[in-house]
């Protein structure tokens, strides 16, 4: 069986599975498995602590007692996920999609009754996601997976699991993510039309009783009767299901600033299984109004160059001087965790204003009980939009964005794609979602692999 977890961001989807697991205890109700079952977790990120450890210690960490022969059971599973790395190579050297396949890893490792994947497909190049999906279809135990891609979860799941982030209430759906969307805006149409149609009863039946307490005597009897026959009704409406919120239009403004913006002559990338580099002569240059795209396969070098880009490091590369640079790193290392939102926001603003940080995170769904919240206690999806909420209030003269679709709720896509697509400063831009990528326009392509 293999199910789909969904949900807005922040609705606790993720909290559900460390539930699950028992890395989380309830606070009420219970959490019923069944006897003996064993569950392994795929997380979204590599943790801190493992990030400095060798694949080997890595998988290792799965298992509660020593497996003798983990290092050919790591091999095969590599071959699993379509990864070749030496077993001695530590974990921070590899890239986010190859982490992401590492992660994947590492849960199908332990051939668990119960596997959950969280955001599989994040960082995952085109050829990965295909893997992955076939893998899924084939796979014979049960499964849940939370993902905010639809076509790759319509692709293999058979029901879906519903978190609504206003009830905090699961609701069960048979199909796919369109059979659940048709299912509910069919309810939704019922539960307008009832809500409807009692509202006329009680409005009508107000007016009565208005009109006979007016009469006085005997009326004012009829009139209170009808008054508990109008609160009835009132008790009868329902609550029409809330649809989960997308994120408001917005434009990231640019920095004033004119010419040449980025100058790159050459570029250092990486092969995937032998991890030698080789560099490559390019002639790249961005002016205002200018969009890059960087395509490369996983484990090629594209998150490496815009880190160094955005340090300022890279050789071959220029940044003219005085260029604001606004860099979305796909694993959020440039916010600081022990932040609260409003640190977060506060401190990237030139003149620091609380109404127009309170605006600004207000449209990307940051509200007041996010405000004093650390960056750290966020689901993942929430430290993307605060990650561009920031970008909105930097005014940046060059974006610099690495998978900036991971972890958001594909409702709000289509509205970062626009302002992406009307950016007037210079960017480069990678993403392997090519949905996406289409809604951008894209000036030039710069294809590490070629």
């Amino acid at each position: 069986m293999k199910m789909t977890l969904m949900g807005q961001n922040g609705a606790g989807k993720s909290t559900l599975f460390k539930l699950i697991t028992g890395a989380l205890q309830p606070e009420s109700g219970k959490i019923v498995t069944a006897p003996k079952l064993t569950i392994a977790l795929s997380h979204q990120v590599v943790t801190p602590d493992e990030r400095e450890l060798t694949v080997r210690a890595f998988f290792e960490k799965r298992f509660t007692e020593k497996v003798y022969d983990i290092d050919p059971r790591i091999e095969s599973i590599l071959e699993v996920v379509n990864l070749h790395a030496p077993l001695d190579r530590i974990v921070k050297s590899f890239s986010g999609g190859q982490q992401a396949r590492l992660l994947l890893a590492s849960a199908l490792i332990q051939d668990p009754d119960l596997l959950l994947l969280d955001e599989p497909t994040n960082n995952l190049d085109t050829a990965g996601i295909e893997h992955l999906t076939e893998f899924l279809k084939e796979y014979k135990k049960t499964c849940i997976v939370i993902s905010h891609d639809a076509e790759f979860l319509n692709s293999f799941t058979q029901g879906v699991l519903y978190l609504d982030v206003h009830t905090r209430k699961l609701e069960q759906y048979t199909g796919n993510y369109y059979d659940l969307l048709k299912e509910i805006s069919a309810r939704i149409e019922r539960e307008n039309r009832k809500n409807a149609q009692l509202a006329k009863k009680i409005q009508d039946n107000k007016d009565k009783a208005n009109f006979f307490a007016q009469k006085g005597g005997k009326m004012r009897v009829v009139a209170k009767k009808m008054r508990t026959e109008i609160e009835e009704m009132e008790d009868e409406k329902v609550d029409v299901r809330k649809e989960d919120k997308t994120i408001r239009p917005f434009v990231i403004p640019v920095q004033d600033i004119g010419g040449e913006i980025l100058s790159i002559t050459s570029v250092s990338t990486m092969d995937p299984k032998k991890h030698t580099p080789k560099v490559k002569k390019v002639a790249i240059v961005l002016k205002k109004r200018m969009h890059l795209q960087l395509k490369g396969p996983n484990g090629i070098g594209k998150t490496t160059l815009l880190e160094s880009l955005a340090n300022g490091t890279a050789e071959g590369a220029t940044i003219a001087p005085g260029v604001r640079v606004g860099y979305y790193r796909q694993d959020f290392s440039t916010l600081n965790f022990e932040h609260t939102v409003r640190e977060a926001l506060m401190s990237i603003m030139d003149k620091p204003n609380e109404e127009k940080m309170r605006a600004t995170a207000a449209s990307f769904l940051l509200t007041s009980e996010h405000i004093d919240k650390k960056i750290g206690g966020l689901s993942e999806g929430q430290k993307g939009l605060v990650a561009f909420a920031r970008l909105v209030l930097m005014q940046p003269g060059l974006l610099i964005l690495d998978e900036p679709t991971n972890h958001i709720n594909f409702r709000h896509i289509p509205v970062i794609a626009k302002a992406l697509d009307s950016y007037e400063g210079a960017m480069v831009l990678v993403s392997h979602v090519p949905e996406f990528v289409e809604q951008i326009r894209i000036d030039d392509v710069l294809d590490l692999e070629k």
